[in-house]
């Protein structure tokens, strides 16, 4: 496990930032039976072929840790080029998490305070729709709207663990084939 880095837009290199402060690792698409089996079951979920995802990213967040609102889509000409547009996000949480670290869509609308988890969540999970992390769960979000225009209410983050630690893993799927 390294420290998590983002993507550059400019030069498309990984680079450290203090928006994103976990740590994680890649698992090579198909690199063995089981996350052979992980990614089929991810394209029968989505109906999205195997060979649009990118490797599996396993992350861990200890006390902390966190990910400032971000998007998952792409706006800069380089990714655009050379990667492709992602579309969607499937995030499945490994653990259960004692005190914060809720994924958290605050540009997302509605009534989320009578929802009945809501006391539950940390002061960064009430600000927008949160969704408390808890193993065995999968959240899919989509990137895109069905006319293929970008969505603004895709903005998301990971908020700071409070207690416990977060593990989690992401796969991100593209409109195309991921080379």
């Amino acid at each position: 496990m390294e420290k998590s880095t983002v993507v550059d837009s400019e030069t498309g290199k990984s680079v450290d930032s203090s928006v994103r402060t976990s740590s994680g690792m890649f698992l090579n698409r198909g690199q063995d039976k089981i996350i052979s089996n992980i990614e089929k079951r991810i394209a029968d979920f989505t109906f999205i072929p195997i060979e649009h995802g990118e490797d599996i990213q396993i992350l861990h967040y200890a006390v902390g840790q966190k990910y400032d609102a971000h998007y998952d889509f792409f706006v800069d000409e380089y990714n655009l080029k050379s990667v492709g547009q992602r579309m969607a996000t499937l995030l499945m949480y490994l653990s259960d998490v004692e005190e914060g670290g809720e994924t958290v869509f605050p540009a997302a609308k509605g009534n989320f305070s009578s929802v009945p988890w809501w006391n539950e969540l940390s002061e960064c999970g009430k600000s927008g729709l949160s969704i408390k992390p808890k193993m065995g769960d999968a959240l899919l979000f989509w990137s895109m709207k069905p006319d293929t225009t970008l969505d603004p209410t895709s903005l998301h983050g990971a908020c700071p663990v409070i207690r416990g630690n977060k593990w989690s893993c992401t796969k991100w799927i593209h409109v195309n084939k991921y080379i």
